[in-house]
């Protein structure tokens, strides 16, 4: 006769923080101004302004925006700021750089407004492995706002974990 098997981590009071679990829904788009500069370079203010006028906005509804241009131009400050004020009615956030600049900010915000009260004084493991796109910015976020509570921190899975923090007695 076999003996039973015992998850002894289903049992331990270890607790796994998967960010993936906090993904939010909605594209996530890189949107490229070098099509509205003079070939490709050099920003016109009459002509910017136009484009901006006449852009559908719409499309972004509930979509995540990245700013940026792909060209060595030199974009005045203000050009980035006149279309996020048109997408602020559309999209859930608007930022300048790249889709992964975009990802570390959206998952920023959500770390911040997270309850990790939870975790005061237990074993806690930050999942490593994910389907989605989790930026290593968010996993250091993370774990600094974990050290505070938790009573250790790992990265990694259950069965084969990284140590990273422990409290001191």
């Amino acid at each position: 006769m076999a003996e039973e098997i015992i998850n002894r981590v289903a049992n331990s009071k270890l607790k796994v923080i998967d960010l993936e679990d906090y993904y939010p829904n909605g594209q996530r788009i890189l949107f490229d101004i070098k099509d509205w500069l003079l070939e490709g370079l050099v920003l016109r203010e009459k002509e910017f302004r136009t484009h901006v006028a006449e852009h559908d906005w719409s499309q972004y509804n509930n979509c995540y925006v990245a700013l940026h241009c792909s060209t060595d131009a030199i974009v005045p400050d203000w050009a980035y700021m006149l279309i996020a004020l048109e997408l602020q009615n559309y999209s859930k956030l608007t930022v300048i750089g790249t889709l992964e600049d975009l990802e570390s900010l959206i998952y920023s915000s959500i770390i911040a407004e997270l309850d990790l009260s939870i975790y005061q004084d237990m074993p806690v493991i930050i999942k490593g492995c994910s389907n989605k796109p989790v930026p290593a910015n968010a996993l250091v976020l993370l774990s600094q706002k974990l050290k505070p509570i938790a009573k250790s921190i790992m990265f990694g899975e259950a069965c084969s974990s990284v140590p990273l923090f422990k409290k001191k007695k």
